[in-house]
């Protein structure tokens, strides 16, 4: 009847507890490595990251890695260089919203796109985390995101170049990072 009448007891009680082990970790994992996040969401944005006149129209939590490349700078010593970022950004209710890719760029469900270009930048609050952004954007496309005049990147956790050593030319580094985005008409 049942797959597992042929276990012993001790076998299915081992299996469940590992079971629990591994969904106690994960959750563990998260709170850890979103704690972060949830300390300095009540920071104050920094003044040279608020645009005058904006309102918010969307606020997301992103998840991702930020992309490196190992290149040779002017004294021709390898190196790691920023190249772009992949993330997925999440709604208030949690469901994925925006992709977050090169350019920058932000592209919605509903396909419309924004490119940005830094206007401004501020350190994070996190030691070893990508600075805070304000970024002016246009549209590529239209839909929810055409009318979106600046994206700030806030609350910046990790993102910095690798810490594994730069050793062959163009080899490919990424770094994970979290960082909330505010998207502002």
């Amino acid at each position: 009847m049942f797959p597992f009448r042929s276990y012993s007891s001790n076998v299915i009680r081992a299996m469940c507890i590992d079971a629990r082990q591994i969904v106690y970790r994960a959750a563990l994992g998260c709170v850890v490595l979103m704690s972060p996040l949830a300390a300095n969401a009540a920071d104050a944005t920094p003044p040279s990251l608020v645009p005058s006149g904006a309102q918010p129209f969307a606020v997301t939590t992103a998840t991702g890695v930020q992309m490196y490349s190992c290149e040779f700078d002017s004294s021709h010593h390898l190196g790691w260089v920023f190249q772009h970022p992949e993330a997925t950004l999440y709604d208030g209710a949690g469901q994925a919203s925006i992709q977050h890719g090169a350019g920058p760029s932000w592209q919605a469900g509903d396909g419309s796109r924004i490119v940005g270009r830094m206007v401004a930048q501020a350190p994070s609050a996190n030691p070893n985390s990508i600075p805070q952004l304000l970024l002016e954007t246009h549209s590529t496309a239209k839909g929810s995101l055409s009318g979106v005049r600046f994206v700030q990147r806030l609350d910046t956790a990790g993102g910095v170049s690798p810490s594994e050593p730069c050793v062959r030319e163009h080899q490919a580094g990424s770094s994970p990072y979290f960082a909330r985005y505010i998207f502002l008409k």
